[in-house]
């Protein structure tokens, strides 16, 4: 019997352990283990060899100002490349919410873009951004528009990577407002109706208040996508700089390009560290707003 009870107590973690044997060979000691070298100098050539710094590579990257142009970069394009993207997403989740011929097919098709290669679909859009032949200044000329310069230009060419990443994740999040939509009680938006409620009125007053949780997750994963922003940018023109002049070098493009352009492993690592702590300040500040507003509105009486 007490071979059969100490079994029963450790046999759950038995079943556990290999989940926290790999999270602790490829996630806790690689984190850790970056902490460690962003400690110390550490040279692409020769990484074998350390010499501790403490914090000198962290006031190294304060001091530098391709860094704060990266991190006001990253904010810019997650700024124009989050809000489009689920507002867009969020209209197309109430289309589709509806009984439409062919829903299937649609809701399909909305998975294409994200099933895409990041690297084919940026080429696609390097070629639609382009100054002389692309699609996109053709259609400007003939709406009597000038020209733009997508690559160049710094707003210009933020709007540019921030559409890519619009185009490849508008679906995907359409599908899951789409799926918290459809957990939503039918009955609440029966009682709407016989109050009067137009769409609008239940899209606000139910579909929304519903969707506070989704909403709240899809903004903190949008946010987190957008602070690792490397794929597009770097593809974009094909620099790990960002541009001539770094007009649209993300934090990722900076890590790479501090690490293997210019072998400084040890400020990569601090890099990639800032981004951690980044990270998690942007979540927990999403997390809190989500949580203070559900209580003020319990607190004035107001309608969720």
């Amino acid at each position: 019997m007490t071979l059969t009870r100490l079994w029963r107590s450790v046999s759950p973690y038995t079943f556990l352990a290999p989940f926290f044997t790999l999270f602790a060979a490829f996630g806790l000691f690689p984190l850790l283990y970056t902490a460690f070298v962003s400690l110390h100098r550490v040279e692409l050539q020769d990484p074998g060899a350390m010499e501790w710094r403490g914090l000198g590579n962290y006031t190294a990257l304060l001091s530098d100002a391709f860094f704060w142009q990266a991190l006001r970069n990253t904010a810019v394009i997650g700024a124009l490349s989050t809000v489009p993207q689920l507002a867009m997403a969020l209209g197309l989740a109430h289309l589709l919410n509806y009984r439409l011929r062919g829903r299937t097919f649609f809701r399909t098709a909305m998975l294409l873009p994200y099933a895409t290669s990041v690297a084919a679909a940026t080429l696609v859009f390097a070629q639609l951004f382009g100054r002389d032949f692309g699609l996109v200044n053709y259609l400007l000329s003939t709406a009597g528009l000038g020209p733009v310069d997508w690559q160049d230009g710094t707003f210009a060419s933020q709007v540019a990577v921030s559409s890519i990443v619009v185009w490849r994740w508008t679906g995907y999040n359409a599908l899951i407002y789409l799926a918290g939509m459809q957990s939503i009680p039918a009955e609440l938006y029966e009682a709407a109706e016989m109050d009067g409620a137009s769409r609008w009125r239940q899209f606000v007053h139910v579909t929304l208040p519903g969707l506070r949780p989704t909403i709240v997750f899809t903004v903190i994963v949008s946010t987190i996508g957008a602070t690792q922003l490397f794929g597009e940018p770097l593809l974009f023109e094909g620099s790990v700089s960002g541009g001539i002049s770094h007009q649209y070098q993300t934090l990722g493009l900076y890590l790479y390009e501090q690490g293997w352009g210019f072998f400084h492993l040890g400020r990569a690592a601090a890099v990639a560290w800032l981004m951690f702590l980044l990270i998690l300040l942007l979540v927990g500040a999403n997390a809190l707003i989500a949580r203070r507003r559900p209580r003020r509105e319990e607190m004035t009486g107001a309608p969720a």
